[in-house]
């Protein structure tokens, strides 16, 4: 394996790592806020725990995965110097806006709303989570804004030797944007149900004391999950027209092609299934009662993710050997000089922290679900202060 390839193959593997947190983050955010809205607006006890719970499941992922988007910063300097010089005019710009305008403002929101509990009016504490999940959007969408610009360079002409943005709007209806930005946040929706339908059968199985919780959460994770799968299916389907006319050839390659399979097979069986199955279950709450069922709604989670990384690989794979599109190749945005040895020590350390953090990630969540509602610590009032002792002296 070559330079080249190990850079490459660097990229891939902490970028799927890093997908897989925003993925569950896209998802997580909108159930969040729904949960949160039902309870300020009819005050239900039950609602609130809800939003507690899995609020700060939520957060857990969310807080490990900025970690993994600073490592992908670090690649862009380290490996890819060649994208910046002839590219980075336009590449950068929504990167930036990200950056600078949805990430900080994602993250300020989200800690009024963290630290906000017992201290905000209701109405603007709900307000804080909404704006969580648009900015959270707002982040993705300039995001694929970037991505979609190295799939099919549009607005940009090629002027002293670099790309010099010329339409703006251009860059903003790029027609490798247009059906794949609801096709992502679709697929995080489908994941972020399945996690939420998963946990809920976890202590449905185990018999819970929290059945009226664990049930209602079943049912909506069900229903985003169907939302979600239906979406992502037709958006990625709608997007097979686009792709034959600015990227012909994308699909013929081993790898996209196969990833390509993988990911419709799971796209469709998961949609039938939520449909045609989990769907009609929910009378009567036949879902919930079914305790057989549960250890399959608890295998089955995995399916989201899977597709969305082979769904990943479709599209960052398939326009090789180009890095943007027809005009600059993979091997030409290497950082000039690159040694095997600095690659495949930086590739090292590089996916030894990322799957760490996506190790704790899931270790975290995980002890958080097996707690359950009954010990969270988001949202829990403060203690009053102990009284100071009196002294001896003045008993």
């Amino acid at each position: 394996m070559d330079v080249v390839d190990l850079a490459r193959m660097q990229f891939a593997v902490t970028g799927g790592l890093h997908f897989l947190f925003v993925l569950l983050t896209l998802g997580l955010a909108p159930l969040v806020a729904i949960m949160h809205t039902r309870y300020a607006a009819g005050g239900n006890p039950l609602h609130e725990r809800m939003t507690r719970f899995w609020g700060q499941i939520y957060v857990i992922n969310y807080a490990l995965g900025i970690f993994t988007g600073l490592v992908m910063e670090f690649q862009f300097g380290l490996n890819w110097s060649g994208l910046s010089h002839y590219a980075g005019d336009v590449f950068g710009a929504p990167l930036a806006i990200e950056t600078l305008v949805a990430f900080f403002l994602e993250s300020t929101f989200l800690g009024l709303w963290i630290f906000g509990w017992h201290r905000l009016p209701k109405a603007l504490h709900v307000a804080c989570i909404w704006l969580v999940t648009l900015t959270a959007y707002a982040s993705a969408f300039w995001i694929m804004v970037a991505n979609s610009f190295l799939q099919h360079p549009a607005g940009a002409v090629e002027q002293g030797g670099r790309l010099v943005l010329r339409d703006f709007g251009a860059l903003l209806t790029n027609p490798s944007l247009v059906f794949a930005l609801p096709h992502v946040i679709s697929a995080g929706l489908w994941a972020g149900g399945f996690v939420v339908m998963g946990a809920s059968a976890y202590h449905l199985f185990r018999r819970t004391p929290e059945r009226e919780f664990f049930t209602r959460s079943l049912r909506l994770g069900v229903w985003t999950s169907f939302i979600g799968s239906l979406f992502t299916v037709g958006f990625g389907y709608a997007q097979f027209g686009v792709i034959e006319s600015v990227q012909q050839g994308k699909f013929d390659g081993a790898v996209p092609g196969g990833a390509l399979g993988l990911m419709i097979t799971i796209g469709q069986l998961g949609q039938f299934a939520v449909m045609f199955v989990l769907l009609p279950l929910l009378i009567k709450n036949w879902i919930a009662r079914w305790r057989w069922l549960h250890p399959v709604l608890m295998l089955i989670v995995p399916l989201p993710f899977v597709a969305a990384i082979a769904g990943w690989l479709v599209r960052e794979v398939g326009r090789q050997p180009w890095l943007v599109y027809g005009r600059l190749s993979v091997a030409d945005a290497m950082t000039p000089g690159l040694s095997k040895a600095a690659v495949t020590g930086s590739f090292a350390a590089f996916a030894g922290v990322l799957g760490l953090l996506a190790l704790v990630d899931y270790l975290l969540i995980a002890r958080a679900v097996r707690r359950g509602p009954g010990q969270v610590a988001l949202g829990m009032p403060d203690r009053p202060a102990d009284p100071a002792p009196v002294p001896a002296h003045s008993l």
